[in-house]
């Protein structure tokens, strides 16, 4: 059996509030200090121009954004890409179906609020009309190559999905640069030719253009038989652009498990051609798991629909507002701290909090059942526990300096910070706080933000055992206690950062 020193734990605390941040793994100080500030490539989110986004990017946006701040906190250049579907046959019928039903869109552009349905309308028409399909298709042709009118028809329906998808990043925090399919179009028949001079591509029946790699039997399609160019076209002129041009020496693909072999090909095309090296890059796909129903299918509405991520969100936020109005109208006998102002705005964070943390606490490669009551539970591995934990120990902070005069933040400033571990219940928080760096570094192996959430969640109710078994307020002990509660404190709030979580400091 090994003991740990007191003094050792007691070291860690004070760093934590002399700093102000708990103390990050050696590896995130080589990675600021690194000269070579190369950074990283996250592709992640990735909606559809013209179509609303659902439940189903729900995943590669909260994740995305999790992995982006763990990388940023090591110390690295993030580049987050939002790789959206803006290019392909499909907007030779959104472009028509636009011209036919909107025809003065020039001088008064349509605020088409509903794009599920003004996809569906189109895709309707392409289907039933063979004369719209032509027009349709001839529209594609038109559009790839610089057609003014089809040009500015895209526009429209760019900008459109745009204003719809800012709402959802608005709503979670998201940041995010567009580059999406449209981007890479003028750089697919470079990345050919490169492969065909190598003699690396293989025609096939038909005349695709095709790429074979190790250990897969069907080969990469670099064109098509037409000559139009698909997914493997776009994303072989993506990982290209990213490693020559972003000079990125990490790269990192979010999306749904299916996708796994794809970017495994795509990763070896890379390889086969010389564009990767394996001691200085590092390639990486998260594939997820389906949010799922009650059934075990596929989340979606009563009616069968896909569920809009704005109405899901939303209902979360609802949901806690409904339950802290609840808890504030009973204050007298329960203490609510939250005035009416600042109820929404509470909401907000943990309702959206409560999303998120009920998918990252989870290896991403699950499935998972979507559910509202499980997600807002005050008791259990869930945001709203987390924050509420840790809005007790503000508050425990507070008392102690209105009532006992003892100002935390005082001490701190004045360097008269005495901390001591002498209860088991305080020493086994100290070492949950020692836990940090080690799940940081474990975080950056395989960069699944579930290790952040295990470790909060450990240190919470590590919190809860100290303040249960542990008198703070009033105590000989109390400054120590508190400046320990401030130390977990600062700790929850860097991790909850770091999964893209509001904190509050007052439920």
């Amino acid at each position: 059996m090994s003991r740990i020193k007191e003094d050792y734990l007691v070291r860690g605390v004070n760093e934590i509030i002399t700093r102000g941040a708990p103390v990050k793994p050696k590896c995130c100080d080589a990675a600021a200090n690194d000269e070579d500030k190369s950074g990283v490539v996250v592709d992640f989110s990735s909606p559809n121009i013209a179509k609303e986004m659902h439940v189903g990017h729900l995943r590669s946006t909260i994740i995305g954004e999790a992995v982006c701040r763990i990388l940023e906190y090591s110390g690295k250049n993030v580049e987050r890409v939002n790789h959206v579907g803006d290019w392909g046959t499909q907007f030779g019928m959104l472009i028509q179906y636009l011209k036919e039903e909107y025809p003065h869109f020039h001088e008064d552009i349509p605020n088409i609020t509903d794009l599920t349905a003004f996809y569906k309308n189109a895709k309707s028409r392409f289907d039933e009309s063979a004369e719209f399909k032509k027009i349709s298709q001839l529209n594609v042709v038109k559009l790839q190559a610089g057609d003014e009118e089809c040009r500015k028809i895209w526009q429209v329906l760019c900008d459109v999905s745009r204003m719809e998808f800012e709402k959802v990043y608005a709503r979670l925090d998201i940041s995010v640069k567009e580059c999406g399919e449209s981007f890479y179009n003028d750089k697919i028949a470079p990345v050919i030719d490169e492969f065909d001079s190598r003699g690396m591509i293989s025609v096939e029946e038909g005349g695709a253009k095709c790429v074979f790699v190790p250990n897969f039997k069907i080969p990469l399609m670099l064109q098509k038989s037409d000559g139009g160019y698909g997914y493997d076209s776009t994303d072989m002129a993506a990982i290209k652009y990213r490693l020559n041009e972003l000079k990125a020496r990490q790269i990192v693909y979010i999306t749904d498990f299916t996708q796994g072999d794809h970017f495994q090909m795509v990763f070896a095309a890379a390889k086969k051609i010389g564009w990767v090296d394996d001691d200085s890059h590092r390639l990486d796909h998260i594939g997820f798991g389906t949010v799922q129903g009650e059934d075990g299918k596929r989340f979606k509405t009563r009616s069968g629909d896909t569920v809009r991520l704005v109405d899901l969100l939303d209902e979360a936020v609802s949901r806690m507002d409904t339950s802290l109005r609840e808890r504030n109208s009973g204050s007298e006998s329960k203490g609510g701290n939250v005035s009416e102002d600042e109820i929404h705005k509470t909401a907000c964070a943990m309702g959206y909090g409560a999303v998120k943390y009920f998918d990252l606490r989870r290896n991403p490669t699950s499935n998972y059942i979507f559910s509202y009551d499980r997600m807002l539970d005050t008791k259990g591995n869930t945001a709203i526990y987390l924050l509420y934990a840790h809005a007790r120990l503000e508050s425990i902070i507070s008392k102690g300096k209105a009532d006992f005069g003892v100002d935390v933040d005082a001490l701190i400033s004045d360097g008269k910070s005495k901390i001591a571990l002498s209860h088991k219940s305080e020493r086994n928080l100290g070492l949950h706080l020692e836990f940090f760096a080690d799940t940081i570094e474990e975080t950056l192996n395989d960069l699944y933000p579930y290790h952040i959430c295990d470790f909060v969640y450990a240190l919470s109710i590590a919190a809860s055992e100290f303040v249960t078994q542990c008198k703070v307020l009033g105590s000989p002990e109390m400054e120590s206690r508190l400046l320990l509660c401030r130390a977990t404190a600062i700790t929850m709030r860097q991790c909850f950062d770091l999964l893209g979580i509001r904190h509050v400091m007052r439920i």
